[in-house]
């Protein structure tokens, strides 16, 4: 063989062989927006990675070239909260067609198993959702009838039935697909803001699964280490080495709490110390909290003077909600606190606080008489306790 004819055939297997890793994403943008963008994102286990980007034609057409040398994870965004999660593997040729403001629920979708996956879950999750915001719809509807605590209790009931229907769904879904990364996206799927579809406590089983499946076949991969690392925690805390939250055991003293008041001022729990407490987890965007407040204040009208405080604690997003929501409830007689972290603030994991109101009436020396006392219940307690 001479050295040109060598030579040749080098570049040419080289080339196929960078071919082979190219990931073509084409599509058809509905009814596009005149100078929209659409933008590449790679997703990293802790940040999303700008890639390219490209303006939509006339026609409403776009086209991205990418080198992908696994499967990896990726987002094509119009903005933040328009996007399309993909599972890209090298090679694919992705065809997609969608309207400008839904890319997360195209019209078609084809060349990418895992991507055309995912969206077909994520058509069952909006479905768990539309059901879960007709029934606050109802809730709305009845929020001033006498029988709206009937309509709670109903309303509690389906939304625990639809929530099982979906976690039932996704773990179906995670074990028919358990050697794709697919699964390892439905552990964390959500049904709203920090409300998710996998309970790592309850459904510790699918977490465990899915990182052993994963870690074996992707173990340098970004996100799978992350879950591993994850799943690693859980297990040790769930074994008790690192578990410092509370114990659901009446009689158990209260951990601490050290947050500061709407004025800055840091107030401790401890210092309630000598009145019977009742610790109260809240937010202002939470209606059944602010459907709860005004009990709570007829009630330390009532027995406050005979020893009893009540320590709110708010889960709020920012201070100004905060501030509003006990000013609008009235409720400025009593001890505030928040970090204004929202579902990341420090208490979550300290209580185990898993949705609100959440509640622990505690007695003079700060242990645990009761839990999740509401309404009528309450009151029967606190009459119990200061006859």
């Amino acid at each position: 063989m001479n050295k040109k004819l060598f030579l040749y055939l080098f570049i040419v297997l080289v080339s196929a062989g960078c071919k082979s890793n190219i990931v073509k994403i084409s599509g058809t943008i509905v009814n596009p927006v005149i100078g929209e963008y659409i933008y590449l994102d790679e997703l990293k286990s802790n940040e999303l990675k700008p890639i390219d980007s490209v303006k939509v034609s006339s026609d409403g057409t776009f086209n991205f070239r990418r080198e992908v040398k696994q499967p990896s994870f990726y987002l094509l965004k119009s903005n933040d909260n328009n996007f399309l999660t993909m599972l890209v593997k090298p090679g694919e040729k992705i065809r997609l067609k969608a309207h400008s403001d839904s890319l997360n629920y195209p019209i078609s979708l084809e060349g990418s198993t895992g991507t055309e996956s995912m969206a077909e879950y994520n058509k069952t999750l909006q479905m768990t959702i539309k059901k879960l915001t007709g029934l606050n719809t109802i809730y709305t509807q009845n929020v001033d009838k006498p029988e709206l605590p009937k309509v709670i209790e109903s309303l509690d009931s389906l939304a625990q039935i639809y929530l099982g229907e979906i976690n039932t769904y996704t773990k179906k879904y995670i074990d028919d697909n358990l050697t794709s990364l697919v699964s390892l996206v439905a552990l964390y799927q959500q049904v709203a803001p920090s409300v998710y579809v996998m309970n790592p406590t309850k459904d510790m089983k699918y977490f465990l699964k899915v990182d052993s499946s994963m870690f074996s076949l992707y173990p340098d991969y970004e996100p799978v280490i992350s879950l591993h690392e994850q799943v690693k925690e859980l297990a040790a805390k769930m074994k008790g080495e690192t578990n410092k939250g509370l114990a659901s055991v009446s009689g158990t003293e209260a951990p601490e709490i050290t947050l500061p008041d709407p004025e800055g001022d840091t107030i401790k729990l401890s210092s309630t110390r000598g009145t019977v407490v009742l610790l109260d987890f809240w937010a202002s965007w939470c209606a059944p909290c602010r459907k709860e407040n005004p009990n709570l204040l007829n009630v330390y009208n009532i027995y406050h003077k005979k020893g009893f405080q009540i320590y709110q604690v708010s889960l709020d997003k920012t201070k100004e909600a905060w501030e509003k929501g006990i000013q609008d409830d009235h409720l400025e007689k009593w001890i505030h606190v928040s970090d204004i972290q929202y579902w990341n603030s420090i208490v979550v994991p300290l209580y185990k606080i898993e949705s609100i109101p959440c509640n622990y009436l505690l007695d003079k020396e700060g242990r645990i008489i009761a839990s999740n006392l509401r309404g009528e219940q309450l009151q029967i307690k606190l009459a119990e306790l200061f006859k």
